[in-house]
């Protein structure tokens, strides 16, 4: 059976060089598969082969394997950097140009002395094959192993081609110029690889476990789902579990994006990679090392690189004709105007001749700024969204969200809470102060009703009774009934009570028309209403409703000033769905749904706007948010679920992460076509100077390793974005 061998390799600068490695490897014995992943700087091999024949071939072709991984190197160099001239000193070509720009200013004392011409010429020749010794080993290689053209090959092309029309110095210049702008094209790559390796190391290594009478350091990877762990104050959590002793307040933010401090106790989930506060946690482990939260998003994050954006796949096909494109354009420019038009093929004083303008074809047509433009931008969006609590399953998804005219939002558990509370207590001897001794012996009674009833909103009566402090006032009721699903009955205080629909309450009950209005004011609001007596006398009502989100109405808001429409969608009655819209403001509602409706009307809404988003809770609303452009669910970190049903996942429970997800995913395109129309642009414009004969060797450089350079920390942009 064969295995995948995950390689990470150095001096990886230009995406579409790093090409000919592939290709490389691929011919290699044994290799089934091979795919290289740029922005991580990993290459994925499948197979089975001689790995020490594979890391031979990465050596060959100048690259180099990370030295802790590498078995043919017997010391580790690569200790990391923190400068950019730390980063200076580990590019070993750097190294032979400077040997190559002394050569080169020794050549122009030479001059100052007058001494034969050749010497000069010598010497100029030795400080370019020094200088670009590595350019032309990569363009050889990658010309031999894998027969492909990249940046290396037209570069070599171009400094033969310079000495050849009689201008060594400028070739010189060229190779200086290439060889440092490529160095400067690295260090920016690799702080993108740096910000993702944080990314992937937010959870520690270890963990201490705790025994019966003994504690060891022990690595994640060994620790087993129900062992014990202790986390101090101030540390990271190293897996996700169940607090069993201690209290804490822990920082959710490297997860879940929020900015406060979440208390922690005795039931409560905490998630590895989070840190916890001024106390000690003793932690019950419910998810081995594989399996946590957060190896979950940092698996989400890596794999969302490879579901490219429809601009990656555009310029990846387009870069794939582009070189040799190029190429024989070049070459036809040295041998037309030459042949067929009486044009000089060299330079004549101070007018290029048609080769030098073919040779700055040649450096200019290098497609490396074109191909790293997207993914560049694609990859900062994904952490920047990561780290504030969005998780994209794709690059594919920021350009659709970053399109949505429309979003649809479920109601129950999006909008609202889903937990009902208590919304009203209203006695009919209420003397209207918040501490009214009627209002709360009637929800003492209501209470002793519900402690053992199987009430669907028993939760809400009991949460308002203890927030009141009458919970336990009553001892729970006994001979408890249900009345055929209006109420339920039993005695409470040695008297008979009731807690009721207000028809049962019409039918049983003397109900004093005040109640009853109340009751049908509270109605008519979406509040469900529940009648309480006891003996015979009715003592008032209770009405409770499913809270609103108090950021809802901010999120909708904000949508609206976006330019974006918003639809609830829900199966509560028509009325319930008003009330809960003319609190939101949301433009439209459809009411009374089953999950089949919702799934025809996002089809319908697809068909009037194009571009929609479906939030809910990942699990009901899975065949609408399927069917949605872009399906969003809410608290995907305290459901594994919700994380592989969504398209865009908010990893707490906080709406407001939509409108963040939505501007960064604007701001991103918006980086994505800067860059390509700039690379375009300056391309277009050196190139028509450079068949106008206007542009010199190493001009032609600049604007091109330049451009690739601007595109990377353009794109780079995105980790900094910051929220309105």
């Amino acid at each position: 059976m064969s295995k995948i061998t995950n390689i990470m390799v150095e001096g990886l600068d230009c995406p579409d060089c790093a090409k000919v490695l592939e290709l490389d490897i691929a011919r290699e014995t044994g290799v089934k598969d091979v795919h290289i992943n740029f922005l991580q700087g990993t290459l994925s091999v499948e197979g089975e082969f001689d790995l020490a024949s594979v890391y031979r071939r990465i050596q060959n072709l100048g690259y180099r394997v990370k030295a802790e991984e590498n078995p043919l190197r017997k010391t580790q160099t690569n200790k990391g950097f923190s400068s950019f001239w730390e980063f200076l000193k580990t590019r070993s070509e750097l190294k032979l140009v400077l040997v190559g720009i002394g050569l080169l200013l020794l050549s122009l004392l030479l001059e100052l002395w007058d001494p034969d011409k050749w010497v000069i010429l010598a010497v100029q020749l030795l400080a370019l094959v020094i200088a670009g010794y590595p350019v032309f080993q990569s363009a050889f290689k990658g010309l031999v192993s894998s027969r492909s053209l990249n940046i290396n090959f037209l570069m070599s092309i171009a400094a033969v081609g310079a000495v050849i029309i009689g201008e060594p110095i400028e070739a010189i210049i060229m190779l200086v110029l290439f060889s440092l702008s490529e160095a400067i094209e690295g260090y920016s790559n690799d702080r993108v690889r740096k910000v993702l390796k944080e990314f992937t190391e937010l959870a520690p290594q270890t963990a201490l476990v705790v025994g019966a009478d003994s504690e060891k350091e022990t690595p994640v990877a060994d620790i087993n789902i129900g062992d014990r762990i202790l986390v101090r104050a101030g540390e990271r959590i190293p897996l996700d579990g169940i607090v069993v002793d201690g209290v804490s307040e822990v920082n959710q933010a490297p997860i879940t994006g929020e900015s406060q401090l979440i208390r922690k106790e005795i039931g409560d989930k905490v998630f590895s990679g989070t840190v916890n506060g001024q106390s000690t946690l003793l932690v019950q482990v419910s998810n081995k090392a594989e399996d946590t939260t957060i190896q979950q998003i940092i698996n989400l994050v890596t794999e969302a690189q490879a579901v490219k954006a429809k601009s990656h796949k555009f310029i990846d096909q387009f870069a794939r004709y582009y070189t040799p494109a190029i190429v024989v354009l070049a070459l036809l420019l040295a041998i037309i105007p030459p042949l067929f038009f009486g044009q000089p093929l060299l330079n004549i004083g101070d007018q290029y001749g048609w080769l030098h303008r073919a040779l700055s074809l040649l450096v200019i047509g290098c497609p490396c700024a074109l191909v790293i433009s997207t993914p560049v931008t694609i990859i900062s969006s994904l952490i920047r969204a990561a780290r504030s609590g969005v998780v994209f399953k794709g690059g594919i998804f920021i350009e659709k969200l970053a399109r949505v005219k429309l979003v649809a939002f479920d109601k129950t558990g999006t909008l609202t809470r889903g937990k009902p509370v208590v919304t009203q207590v209203r006695a009919v001897d209420c003397v209207g102060n918040e501490d009214c001794a009627a209002c709360q012996d009637m929800l003492a009674i209501a209470c002793a009703l519900e402690k053992h009833s199987s009430h669907p909103l028993r939760t809400a009566i009991l949460a308002a009774g203890e927030r009141e402090g009458v919970i336990d006032r009553y001892p729970a009721a006994q001979n408890l009934e249900t009345l055929n699903g209006r109420g339920i009955m039993g005695e409470v205080n040695g008297q008979t009570a009731t807690i009721g629909s207000l028809a049962l309450f019409r039918a049983d009950h003397q109900t004093p028309e005040k109640v009853v209005e109340w009751v049908r004011n509270a109605e008519d609001d979406g509040q469900t209403t529940m009648l309480i007596c006891d003996g015979n006398k009715v003592r008032g009502f209770i009405s409770v409703a499913d809270e609103v989100r108090p950021e809802s109405i901010r999120v909708v808001d904000a949508l609206r000033k976006m330019d974006i429409k918003t639809i609830m969608l829900t199966g509560d009655n028509p009325m319930v769905a008003q009330n809960v819209a003319n609190s939101l403001k949301v433009d439209e509602i459809r009411a009374s749904l089953l999950p089949k409706d919702k799934l025809s009307i996002i089809k319908d809404l697809i068909s009037r706007y194009q571009d929609v988003a479906m939030v809910g809770d990942g699990i009901n609303d899975s065949p609408a948010m399927a069917a949605s452009g872009v399906g969003m669910a809410l608290n995907g970190a305290s459901n594994g679920q919700v994380l592989e049903t969504a398209d865009v996942v908010l990893l707490n429970d906080d709406l407001s992460r939509i409108p963040f997800a939505i501007r960064l995913s604007r701001f991103s395109t918006r980086l994505i076509k800067q860059n390509i129309a700039f690379s375009l642009s300056v391309k277009f414009f050196v190139a028509m100077l450079a068949l106008m004969g206007l542009t010199p060797l190493w001009v032609a450089v600049l604007a091109d390793m330049g451009v690739s350079l601007l595109v990377t920390l353009n794109g780079m942009r995105a980790l900094r974005f910051q929220e309105k």
